[in-house]
C-alpha cells in the first residue's frame, strides 16, 4: 500500500514538471513567434527605401527651388531699387531748386529785372533735366491736387475750409510725392479740406465749454 502511494506521488510529481515544461515551451515558442513579428514589421524592404529616398531627393529639389526664387527676388530687388536712398536724396535737391526760385520770384528788388528773367530760366532748365533723369530711373511724381487723402501716399499737415469739397480731398500740395516703380519713396506734405465752421455753431461749443 505504501509502494502504490510512492508511485502515486512519483507520477503525480512526473506530471507536475511534465506541465511546467509544457509552460515554458509554449511562452518561449510564443516569444520567438512574437519576435519574429516584430522583425518582419521592422524590415524595410528595397520598395520601402526607394520611396523613402525619392522623397528625401523631391525635398531636397523643393528646397534648391526656394533657395533660387529667394536669390532672384533679392537679386531684381537690388537691381530695381539698390538706388532708392540715393534717389531720395536726389528729390531734396529739386525741392531746393524749387524753394530758390520762390525766393527769387518773391524779392522785390529783382522783380521785373532781366537778370530774374534769366535766372529763372536757368532754374527751369535744370529742373527740367534733373526730372528727366528721375522719370528714366522708374521716378514718378504723384498726382495728388483733387484727389482723396490717401495715408498710404498722403501726409495731411493741415485742414483747409472748403465748402466746395469733399471733407478729405486734397486742396494744396505743400511738397510733392514720388514713387519708386511700385514703391513709395517719399509721400506727398498736403493740406485737406474741411466743412467751414458755422459761427453759431462754434459759439454754442464754446458756451457748452464754459459751462463745464
Amino acid at each position: 500500500m505504501e509502494k502504490e502511494q510512492k508511485i502515486k506521488a512519483n507520477n503525480s510529481n512526473a506530471n507536475s514538471d511534465n506541465e511546467e515544461e509544457l509552460i515554458k515551451a509554449k511562452h518561449q515558442t510564443d516569444s520567438k513567434s512574437e519576435n519574429k513579428t516584430k522583425e518582419e514589421e521592422n524590415k524595410v524592404t528595397p520598395e520601402d527605401k526607394v520611396i523613402e529616398l525619392e522623397d528625401k531627393l523631391a525635398r531636397s529639389f523643393a528646397e534648391m527651388e526656394n533657395q533660387r526664387r529667394r536669390f532672384e527676388k533679392e537679386r531684381e530687388d537690388a537691381f530695381s531699387y539698390g538706388g532708392f536712398t540715393f534717389a531720395k536724396e536726389t528729390l531734396n535737391l529739386i525741392d531746393n531748386l524749387e524753394r530758390s526760385k520762390n525766393i527769387l520770384e518773391n524779392d522785390e528788388a529783382l522783380k521785373n529785372t532781366e537778370a530774374l528773367k534769366k535766372t529763372l530760366e536757368h532754374f527751369d532748365i535744370i529742373n527740367k533735366d534733373m526730372m528727366s533723369i528721375i522719370l528714366k530711373n522708374g521716378i514718378t511724381p504723384l498726382v495728388s491736387m483733387g484727389k482723396k487723402l490717401d495715408p498710404n501716399l498722403h501726409q495731411a499737415m493741415m485742414e483747409i475750409d472748403d465748402d466746395q469739397k469733399e471733407p478729405g480731398t486734397i486742396v494744396q500740395e505743400i511738397q510733392k510725392g514720388f514713387m519708386m516703380k511700385d514703391r513709395l519713396l517719399r509721400p506727398a506734405l498736403v493740406g485737406v479740406s474741411k466743412k467751414t465752421e458755422k459761427k453759431d455753431e462754434k459759439s454754442e461749443e464754446n458756451k457748452q465749454n464754459s459751462d463745464n
